[in-house]
């Protein structure tokens, strides 16, 4: 009777050792996996080298100890979500995600046109470029100065057929900052075609047929008027007088018979190459009555190409800190 007891409760164990799921006693074993792994290794003072590294950390069964069935499934960048088994889980075309409908056109309707610019005269901008307060009209074969919004800063017309600027075409344009109308055709300009803009800076007119000048804003700080044809006629007397902050004077390549005075103290660079010039006045630079004067700013003078001898006028330019670059002989 004892032997077939005891085979009984050996029975009665052995099945319910083997009723426990294959999944649960994986897991049981797998923290006396963890502890073989580890249990040999010194962490107290190694150095992991190319020659030591299989020796110290074991990886052949670095898979054992962590169960991947449970991830999500990883989705490969590019591929489409798998679309719905129900029709209806699909959001209607006209609608976005915010369940605002999108305006649909009309059933048979051709192409959708774009809704048209609002009238703030932005005219420029089907015939230019608009980026921000710039307008870029280079080369666009322009006759005239377009319409431009009212907050434009920076105006590049370049290279056009543009034969004269008038004072409504920058009216009302008082963050206007740089105009650039070079390689036009130019020969007339209003007298106050720039004088009521607060904020211009830069106004270049080179290579143009101009014969005078207009009224320029006391808030200029280069004036560009290179390869036209201005005489000294056509300059108001002391028309730079009041341009105190005026640095950049580029009147070359003109008809000039004398040069141009008073002067700015400002004024960093003046450029009357290839002119009539034949003689200078002795305050043309230095002030006579100021004893010691140094006109510092005044760095870049050219003078060449003018038929003026300035060995004859050292008195004029001897505040200089640099000599007039031109003809000394």
């Amino acid at each position: 009777m004892c032997p077939l007891g005891w085979l009984g409760v050996a029975s009665l164990c052995l099945g319910t050792l083997w009723a426990v799921p294959a999944e649960k006693r994986t897991k049981v074993e797998k923290p006396k996996a963890e502890l073989t792994l580890y249990e040999n290794l010194d962490l107290g003072n190694y150095e992991v080298t190319l020659d030591n590294y299989g020796d110290i950390l074991d990886l052949s069964n670095y898979e054992e100890l962590y169960d991947y069935g449970d991830l999500v499934p990883k989705i490969e960048v590019g591929t489409l979500a798998p679309r719905p088994k129900d029709p209806k889980a699909l959001p209607e075309l006209g609608e976005t995600t915010a369940g605002t409908p999108k305006p649909q056109p009309p059933s048979g309707a051709g192409p959708v046109t774009p809704a048209p610019i609002p009238e703030q005269g932005l005219h420029s901008c089907q015939l230019c470029l608009c980026l921000g307060t710039s307008v870029y009209c280079d080369d666009t074969e322009l006759e005239q100065i377009p319409a431009l919004p009212p907050d434009t800063a920076y105006l590049y017309a370049r290279f056009n057929r543009i034969s004269a600027v008038h004072a409504a075409d920058f009216s009302g344009l008082e963050k206007l900052e740089r105009i650039d109308l070079s390689s036009n055709s130019i020969s007339w300009v209003d007298t106050d075609a720039f004088r009521r803009l607060p904020r211009l800076q830069e106004l270049l007119l080179p290579e143009n047929h101009l014969q005078a000048l207009p009224e320029l804003p006391h808030s200029l700080v280069r004036l560009d008027v290179r390869h036209n044809r201005i005489a000294s006629a056509g300059l108001r007397p002391e028309a730079f007088r009041d341009l105190k902050q005026l640095q950049f004077l580029h009147l070359s390549d003109n008809q000039l018979d004398f040069i141009p005075v008073p002067l700015p103290e400002s004024l960093r660079s003046l450029h009357l190459q290839n002119n009539n010039i034949r003689t200078m006045h002795e305050d043309t630079f230095c002030d006579r009555q100021e004893q010691g004067q140094i006109r510092r700013a005044l760095e870049d003078i050219r003078l060449d190409g003018n038929p003026i001898n300035l060995s004859l006028f050292a008195s004029a330019f001897s505040c200089l800190p640099r000599l007039p670059t031109g003809r000394f002989s």
